[in-house]
């Protein structure tokens, strides 16, 4: 089964939501407090990706499966640097190369844009997505927040050009 890759519209909003909240109440099982994924209802979802999908400031991909959205990803150029906001992939194809794709477009587009260096943060506790940006050559720089809407601690991870 092929992959295509192309840029969201708001119209892709139903697919979105079905691959973000996934993600959230499926994959964060047992790395996030239980209390951090029911925070993410369905309203404050739907509020975030309207909002994300209609937004001038980046760039949102989606992967697309016969006919069916199975990941997820957001990136946009700072002043500095690139950033990689998000990145989600339905649980029920974890593996499969979607996210893979996903980041190595967001990323290509990028250094294209003449970026160096690019930056994402993902939850500290999220082993199996570190284990993959690490694996696709990103590296954490030692930064951390916590942000107060979710609770949870996050690192920071980049990947650099020469």
């Amino acid at each position: 089964m092929t992959v295509d890759v192309r840029r969201a519209t708001p119209d892709d909003l139903s697919g979105v939501l079905d691959v973000f909240l996934g993600c959230w109440r499926e994959s964060y099982r047992g790395i996030l407090a239980d209390s951090a994924i029911a925070s993410m209802t369905d309203e404050r979802a739907d509020a975030l990706w309207r909002r994300v999908l209609s937004a001038t400031d980046g760039v949102v991909l989606v992967g697309e499966r016969d006919g069916r959205i199975v990941g997820i990803t957001r990136y946009a150029v700072t002043v500095d640097e690139g950033a990689v906001h998000s990145l989600y992939v339905a649980p029920d194809v974890h593996g499969s190369g979607i996210g893979r794709r996903l980041l190595d477009a967001a990323t290509d587009a990028l250094r294209t844009a003449g970026v160096n260096e690019v930056a994402l943060w993902v939850f500290a506790a999220n082993a199996p997505s570190i284990g993959f940006y690490e694996s696709r050559g990103w590296a954490a720089d030692g930064a951390t927040r916590t942000q107060a809407e979710f609770g949870e601690p996050e690192q920071r991870m980049r990947k650099e050009w020469v």
